[in-house]
Order: C-alpha cells, then structure tokens, then sequence
C-alpha cells in the first residue's frame, strides 16, 4: 500500500470512528426495572417524572400519553414509574417516595433541576401531594412545575359520586367502580361524616372546607389542571352532570390556589382530545394533554 492510499484509509477510519462514536453518544439512554423507566436525555433542559392511573403501569403511559413520543429528543429526560394503587399519600409514603426518586436521579446521574411532575387520574393526586411535600420540606428536588390530568382531587367529592353512580345504576363499569372506591375509601380512611379529619389530612383538597394544606407550597410554582368536561357525553353514558366530574373539583382547586396567590395555576379545559390509543372515545384520558403546548409549558 503505497503512502497516498494509507493516508486515505487512515482518513477513512478516523472519520468512521467519529461518526460512530458521535452516533454512540446521541443514544438516548435507557434504563428500566420493575419500578420505572428513565429515558436521559444527551441534551437535558428538564426532567419530567410521571405517575400512572390507579390501575396503570410504565407500559400504560407509554401507550396512552403519545405526548410523549421522543420528548427526550426536546431536552426532556423521562421518569416514568410504576407507583400506582394509590389515591393519596401518607407522610411515610412521601418520605419513601421521595427519597426513591432522590436516588433514581442520583444513581443515573441525572441533574435535578427544572423538575417537572405530573399524572393522571389517581396518578395526579399524586403529583400534587408530593410536589406540596418536596417543596415545604426543601428536598433537593424542588419541582417548577406539575400538572394533573382529570384526577379525583377531592376524596370526599369521590365517595360521594360513588354513591351517586351505585344509586343510578346507569352504567355497570360506574356501578363496580363506585362499590369498589366505596368499599377501599371506608377500610382505609373511613366515612366522610364520621372521619372528615381523615379525609383532610389525604385529599389533595377538600371543597368543604376548604382545606388548602397539600396545595398551598403550589401557589409559587406553574400548575396545570387538565380536563374535559364532555357533557353530552357524560349524560349519555354516565348520566353525570358537571359537579359530579373531576372537571368541578379541579377548577375548584384552582380557584383556591388563585386566591392563595398564584399567578401560575392554569385550569385547561379541552374538547374532542379524550380519545384513547385504543380509538374508544373518552374525556378520561392521558390524550387531553396536548404535546407542543407542553413543551412550551415546560421551557418558558
């Protein structure tokens, strides 16, 4: 090989080798167990920490909240988890919560700044309590913002329209919910008209007194209450009307986080977006959250 031909194979595999290694660095790191999945992101701007629906897991979110699609390719490294099973959190709950994400961020090296949390459904009521949380203890994660995705605010309001569906009797997945929420809620925090302190302590908020415990630590940091008040379709399949959605307990926790003071609460109120990935028409669904809006929302 004469010396012109060897410094042109040499060119060759050093430009080969940068391309490689320039293609090894763009991955976008992946790391997964049984209790989450955390996507970094090479160009970190934010991180977003997700919680799921009661029933729900990662692979639940992944399919149903589409916003989601290569957002790490926008600056935003992903927490999804797979705490669910949960309407709201004890103290311990939030101290072991904390600290769990404490070291998933730790442990991959992932900065915690510009932190975002959010959920939906029950998953919602658990962003809020625990931003409330990490924000009044000073935890090194200091969330700037969290959204909540037609979640059951107010426990109490939930007990309450559970009864209500059993005694319409209109729909018969309403109906097992409804006994099974009845049935949980008074095992575990009992009835409202005998244990209201209870139901205090554990909602993100409660109408009827007002209680603005686990909101107030928001009133200084963006908060998005997301929702879809589809009457027409509430009525024809759920013989609901507006107070008995998640819709009326969201705004009303809006309107107190307003008069606490904030300047950041936004309460979204969208249309004809409740449509989940299996094509099944629903206002209760991750898809009413809408992705460019979002990234906006987090990069202001």
């Amino acid at each position: 090989m004469n010396l012109r031909i060897q410094n042109i194979f040499s060119l060759v595999f050093i430009s080969a080798l940068l391309v490689f290694c320039k293609n090894e660095n763009n991955e976008i790191k992946v790391v997964k167990n049984k209790n989450y999945e955390l996507k970094i992101s090479n160009d970190q701007k934010a991180v977003l920490i997700l919680f799921p629906c009661f029933p729900c897991d990662v692979e639940n979110t992944k399919t149903e909240a589409k916003f989601l699609k290569d957002f790490e390719k926008e600056g935003i490294t992903t927490l999804l988890l797979n705490y669910n099973h949960k309407l709201y959190l004890t103290e311990s709950d939030k101290v072991e919560y904390s600290k769990a994400i404490n070291s998933i961020l730790n442990k991959n090296e992932v900065k915690n700044e510009n932190v975002f949390i959010g959920g939906f459904s029950s998953g919602g009521n658990v962003s809020v309590l625990l931003a409330n949380y990490l924000l009044k203890t000073k935890n090194t994660i200091q969330p700037k913002g969290i959204f909540a995705v037609d979640s059951p605010l107010d426990l109490e309001e939930l007990y309450n329209d559970a009864k209500s569906d059993i005694k319409k009797n209109v729909d018969k997945d309403a109906v097992e919910e409804g006994d099974f929420l009845i049935k949980m809620l008074e095992q575990e925090i009992g009835k409202p008209n005998v244990s209201i302190e209870n139901y205090k302590m554990l909602s993100p908020y409660l109408i009827s007194s007002n209680s603005t415990t686990n909101i107030k630590y928001l009133k200084n940091i963006k908060v998005r209450f997301y929702c879809e008040p589809d009457l027409e379709w509430q009525m024809k399949n759920k013989n609901r009307k507006y107070e008995e959605l998640n819709a009326y307990k969201l705004e009303k926790t809006y309107n107190s986080l307003v008069n606490l003071g904030s300047k950041k609460a936004e309460l979204i109120k969208t249309k004809n977006r409740g449509i989940r990935a299996n094509g099944e028409k629903h206002p209760h669904s991750w898809n009413i959250v809408e992705r460019e809006s979002l990234l906006k929302w987090i990069n202001e």
